[in-house]
């Protein structure tokens, strides 16, 4: 299964898991990020680190570190 910090610019991808717990885990449900929730990869950082992704609605940056955490599903 593949991993958020995977997804290329311009790809969608559906939230299967979020493998962290704690207060990251927690942030991330308070932005939406919840299974079954649509992603789409939006912009990349000169040096690859973060990601911006489109979450409903809004655009989120998140290190790799942190979405190495969410498995997801490509659509």
């Amino acid at each position: 299964m593949k991993k958020l910090n995977e997804l290329k610019l311009s790809q969608k991808a559906k939230i299967n898991k979020i493998l962290t717990s704690g207060d990251m885990r927690r942030r991330f449900i308070d932005i939406g990020l919840i299974e079954n929730t649509v992603v789409e990869c939006v912009g990349i950082s000169p040096q690859g680190d973060p990601k911006a992704y489109l979450i409903r609605g809004a655009v989120i940056a998140i290190r790799n570190e942190d979405s190495k955490e969410i498995l997801i599903q490509e659509i």
